[in-house]
């Protein structure tokens, strides 16, 4: 890392471009919610391509949670279908690496981990669709707050794959009462970005203890006048690489995304569909 921080501030509003450079220079290093609207963010699972073929009959298998969007060659840090310079080796703020299981270290640079097998495929996120929630009015807390996103370990099981398998990682937005109905709407014409909810009120139900202990991320508050909205989460399949216990697995870090050049991939034009909140009054 450089003495020099970037921050989150000041990339609000910058292309992706701009973010990635900030990123790949070392001068940013947190979460990437909020940032490069209209681009697509992405989630990050790299695995050596001995498995890999098995970790795509599993994401075929889970697309709610794991919606492929792109795939390296073997041996290639470029993600070339994403964009004209993306280097996946630099451009995420922070990785996961994991070794037999268990998590080695947290870095912001890979490439002297990198190998010739190695496979990367990038993920939709819920991030992605964030962006039109809130051009359609509804406000996402933990944007506005300056957290990651809150993600739970549910109880709602996944259709496994070779060594892969387990359950559903999940994020939680609070969504105003009179809004939820827009909220699912909206979300549902981004299937790259986890579509629809997955579950809507009661945590219990998805097997969620207490809402202000996630797992990974920051608690955010739900209001009297709120329900909690839960979201299939692109950690999911961060947690099952960790449960197939490979010799070498990287991440990225939770909240910490890969922006892509590609735009936003929806069903429909998603904000002529759907009221702002202005017209809701």
């Amino acid at each position: 890392m450089l003495d020099h921080e970037t921050p989150y501030a000041a990339l609000r509003g910058q292309n992706a471009e701009k973010v990635r450079a900030e990123i790949r220079a070392g001068r940013y290093a947190r979460h990437t919610a909020g940032l490069a609207p209209g681009k697509l963010q992405c989630n990050l699972a790299i695995l050596p391509e001995d498995v890999a073929l098995d970790f795509m009959r599993f994401c075929q298998r889970n697309p709610k949670p794991c919606p492929v969007v792109g795939v390296g060659d073997t041996g290639d840090p470029m993600l070339r279908t994403l964009g004209a310079d993306i280097d996946i080796r630099t451009d995420v703020p922070q990785y996961r690496v994991y070794r037999d299981g268990t998590l080695a270290e947290e870095v912001s640079d890979i490439r002297a981990l990198w190998r010739d097998d190695l496979v990367a495929v990038a993920l939709g996120c819920s991030f992605t669709f964030e962006n039109a929630l809130m051009e359609a009015g509804i406000p996402v807390r933990h944007i506005d707050e300056d957290k990651t996103v809150p993600m739970y370990s549910s109880s709602l099981a996944l259709t496994p794959a070779g060594p892969f398998g387990g359950t559903m990682v999940i994020t939680m937005r609070p969504i105003h009462e009179s809004r939820v109905e827009d909220a699912v709407r909206i979300s549902a014409a981004f299937p790259q970005a986890h579509g629809a909810p997955v579950a809507i009120g009661d945590p219990a139900e998805v097997g969620i203890d207490d809402l202000n202990t996630p797992d990974w991320g920051e608690a955010v508050e739900v209001r009297a006048d709120e329900v909690p909205v839960f979201w299939a989460c692109g950690v999911t399949p961060q947690n099952v690489l960790l449960q197939a216990q490979l010799p070498l697995c990287i991440t990225h870090k939770p909240g910490c995304m890969l922006i892509a050049d590609a735009g936003e991939r929806s069903d429909t034009n998603v904000l002529s569909r759907y009221p702002t909140q202005d017209n809701t009054n």
